[in-house]
């Protein structure tokens, strides 16, 4: 086996893995309540920690780029979060101490929570009013069980497509042309 070979094995698997995925989530009610949940909100806040942070980091970007008011929570210049907001917050485990802790502040000022994560039975969907669940393998379970890719690697890429589909989905709901979107984006790159 060269080593082209176990790169393109790979990729097929993560592809395989994460086709799995989405086409779990899709067949997920409630789905479009998240989208509700977004449309209404004042403004958006994305929180994940390592990996997951990274890909909410994109979601944010794209919020910015339909005219949302989205902050990546930890960044300098996000504001408190109030009643009226919205936090988005993943973590596969739903457990993880620092998005527990962020996501009571945010009930306990009366803002509305949608938790990403790999179960709807832990401290993060306790807190959240929508819970997504992403059937991925958490970072901590090595079993092969859930997915063959390491540490989490399933949901932190299938967050990036849930992301992305949020983005989408809100775009074509608001009539906007990619025209119209253009002026948003990064012109000092």
């Amino acid at each position: 086996m060269t080593s082209d070979d176990t790169f393109s094995e790979a990729l097929l698997l993560a592809l395989g893995e994460l086709n799995a995925v989405v086409r779990a989530i899709a067949d997920e009610a409630g789905s479009g309540d998240v989208l509700t949940e977004i449309e209404s909100a004042k403004r958006v806040f994305l929180l994940g920690a390592g990996r997951s942070g990274l890909a909410l980091r994109m979601t944010a970007m794209r919020f910015m780029h339909m005219g949302l008011t989205a902050h990546v929570v930890g960044d300098t210049t996000t504001p408190a979060i109030a009643r009226g907001d919205l936090l988005i917050a993943a973590s596969g485990s739903g457990t993880t101490a620092g998005i527990v802790r962020s996501a009571a502040t945010a009930r306990d000022v009366g803002a509305r929570i949608v938790a990403l994560s790999t179960t709807a039975s832990s401290p993060l969907a306790d807190l959240a009013d929508r819970v997504l669940v992403i059937p991925a393998a958490a970072k901590l379970d090595r079993s092969g069980t859930a997915s063959a890719q390491y540490a989490g690697s399933l949901f932190e890429q299938a967050v990036v497509l849930v992301g992305d589909a949020l983005f989408h989905a809100l775009w074509k709901r608001s009539g906007s042309s990619a025209d119209e979107l253009w002026p948003r984006h990064a012109n000092l790159e």
